[in-house]
């Protein structure tokens, strides 16, 4: 296995993964060593494709805003402190830090806003799909950003019929019955976000030493000054309604413990903990195999919301659901190789 995986477009993430120890860091503490790597996969899947769960708990108190500066500082404590646990350190360069910064955005402040957002108008299931769209965004980033690097014909139409399953599942020739249009294209965007992120991550920072939770540490942190800030200014403009940064919403139903510590756990759980996780999965079987928790992220959010909470999925949404994941799968799959002649 190479030092460090930074996820190419075969690749994604959900929320974004940490990469693989790197030599000079010191890999994080197993979580349980004794646990075989099945359980850590299924551990793994449950958390990041709970976190759609969550966000839905999380909104019957909190405004989107509130919901990502919080999970973004907890999780940063989270992962900043299990760094410092295995002696690591942040980056030192500027260059680094200043590439951070739209690493950040792209890969925790845009997108952890934006998926609140979408969920205040549609199902927490619908926005697990719209994540699966990350592989799609990232062929079409590599494409844009690393136009040396070749893309088989078979995956760029494997991203038109990811699109296609898109098109089905907004359903816009329909005047009722689909989906909110822009609560669904935040999830979207919010899912495209992390195949730019990671495209720039490998564009700008493949030759940077970030291998560990060195990554993940330093783009949380510089995520969390960007959201401390734009919660501020959140606030300076809803001051009316809220008496603090962290005030509820109006209408809050039900008691604060619910979202407080689903919000809590957003932080904690969906990026410390599993970030430990995810890495005892790629040393046991390799990134390959521990990439394929991106396609069970949807299934077990459109799995929680039918249980806990009541959502139901259309025909047409289901349909385009599996296009999306189909298409998602395929773009994800290893190139394939022409073999080489021998030499007579």
């Amino acid at each position: 296995m190479p030092d460090r995986v930074i996820p190419g477009p075969a690749e994604s993430v959900a929320p974004p993964p940490a990469a693989t120890p790197s030599a000079g860091h010191g890999p994080p503490p197993s979580t349980r060593p004794g646990l075989p790597w099945q359980a850590k996969f299924g551990a793994l899947a449950l958390i990041w494709g709970s976190s759609f769960l969550l966000m839905k708990y999380a909104l019957h108190w909190f405004a989107p805003i509130q919901i990502a500066t919080g999970r973004i500082l907890f999780g940063a404590v989270t992962v900043t402190l299990l760094l410092r646990l295995v002696g690591g350190r942040l980056p030192r360069s500027r260059r680094v830090w200043a590439h951070l910064l739209v690493v950040g955005l792209l890969l925790a402040s845009l997108p952890f806003t934006l998926f609140p957002l979408g969920e205040e108008r549609v199902a927490s299931a619908l926005a697990g799909i719209g994540n699966a769209t990350t592989p799609m965004a990232t062929v079409l980033a590599t494409a844009a950003m690393l136009p040396a690097e070749r893309l088989p014909g078979r995956k760029i139409v494997a991203v038109g019929v990811g699109f296609l399953g898109v098109l089905v599942i907004a359903q816009p020739w329909q005047a009722s019955g689909r989906p909110d249009l822009l609560g669904f294209g935040f999830t979207l965007v919010a899912g495209a976000s992390y195949g730019i992120g990671w495209t720039w991550v490998r564009k700008h920072l493949a030759k940077e030493d970030l291998g560990g939770l060195q990554l993940p540490a330093a783009l949380l942190v510089v995520a969390s000054a960007q959201m401390v800030v734009v919660l501020l200014a959140w606030w300076a403009l809803h001051r009316g309604a809220f008496a603090t940064p962290w005030s509820s919403v109006a209408g809050a139903t039900g008691g604060w413990a619910q979202p407080v510590l689903s919000l809590l756990a957003l932080g904690v759980l969906g990026t410390g903990v599993a970030y430990l996780l995810q890495f005892d999965v790629v040393r046991a079987v390799g990134q390959q195999v521990g990439s394929l928790v991106t396609y069970v992220i949807p299934i077990v959010s459109v799995a929680l919301g039918y249980l806990l909470l009541g959502e139901r999925l259309g025909v047409w949404q289901l349909a385009g659901a599996a296009l999306v994941l189909g298409a998602a799968v395929f773009v994800a799959g290893p190139n394939r190789r022409r073999p080489v002649s021998q030499a007579r």
